[in-house]
């Protein structure tokens, strides 16, 4: 008799689990959080100024805005640019716009639900679609680092001759540099990143400087034209700058350092953290959208002025 009462509240309270993972959306609940080393490590103030506590909020976007800046974006750029003039910045436009509303949801989703997006897949979908997202995710990373990678050390070949095993080991190094640095405080990644950031934005516009763009075949730019369809080789281009801009997998680094804010656990500190995020993160992300056009820019007029020096 003891045992069967034993029984039937042990499954009664099963069942009341059960029905609010079901009432959350969630078959799972969140066993840890997102980063756990720096999880709500950055303070935010309560009493000060709205600029203050967006500073507060600032960082996570640049660290999304320098997802975007690889080679094969460059690349996509530089070549379209280079064939076809300024007709595809209203592809760099479109895609841009699309990566801003994308990261505004992946920064909603770290706040609202304290999960960053794989946790939430792992918490919503059965283990096979999980174990599924898995897999690719792992294809997508090792296809990205690979890019990287490699576009690290032909780059420190090109600026400073160091062979390309050399280079790969030095990118490698920098890695695990990050990741100490890291574990002194995520602020010291972030000022990193935003260092780095304004230097190829100084970089950027010195090359501006000297290829001379035409205003009015930019503003012209950004108006879609049907030659891009029709086009095939432009098509082909238009779909490489898609494909470069809007990186999958800083959907999932967005979802998790938003968590690193210290904001208020209740609904009204969700929004103001919701908004100081988007806020934070379309920013950087127009300041991205501007080096993207910078790099159409350099292939149309920045190749041609060194070969005529």
């Amino acid at each position: 008799m003891k045992d069967d009462l034993v029984i039937s509240q042990s499954h009664a309270a099963q069942s009341a689990k059960a029905a609010r993972q079901r009432k959350d959306g969630w078959r799972r609940e969140r066993t840890q959080p997102s980063l756990p080393e720096v999880y709500r490590s950055m303070r935010i103030p309560k009493n000060g100024s709205t600029f203050r506590k967006f500073l507060a909020f600032a960082g996570p976007g640049y660290m999304v805005a320098v997802g975007y800046m690889d080679p094969g974006n460059w690349a996509t750029d530089i070549a379209g640019g280079s064939r076809f003039g300024y007709t595809l910045l209203c592809v760099i436009m479109m895609s841009n716009l699309m990566a801003i509303v994308l990261q505004a949801l992946s920064g909603k989703l770290g706040i609202v639900t304290g999960r960053d997006l794989a946790q939430a897949c792992r918490d919503h979908y059965s283990k096979p679609v999980s174990y599924g997202l898995w897999f690719l995710c792992e294809l997508a990373i090792a296809a990205c680092d690979l890019a990287e990678v490699i576009g690290a050390a032909i780059a420190l070949n090109l600026l400073f001759g160091i062979p390309l095993l050399y280079g790969i080991l030095l990118t490698a190094f920098d890695v695990l540099l990050i990741l100490f640095l890291q574990n002194k405080g995520f602020r010291y990644i972030e000022a990193l990143v935003i260092a780095l950031i304004a230097t190829i934005g100084i970089c950027f516009g010195i090359e501006l400087f000297w290829s001379r763009p035409d205003m009015g075949g930019i503003m012209l730019g950004f108006v879609p034209s049907a030659e891009i369809i029709k086009n095939p080789e432009m098509l082909y281009i238009a779909i490489g700058i898609l494909g470069a801009t809007v990186m999958p997998h800083n959907l999932y680094l967005h979802s998790a350092i938003v968590q690193t804010r210290q904001f208020e656990q209740t609904p009204l500190g969700k929004r103001q953290a919701i908004r100081f995020s988007t806020w934070d993160s379309t920013i950087a992300l127009f300041f991205r959208a501007v080096h993207q056009c910078g790099d159409t820019d350099s292939g149309r007029g920045g190749i041609s002025y060194f070969r005529t020096q």
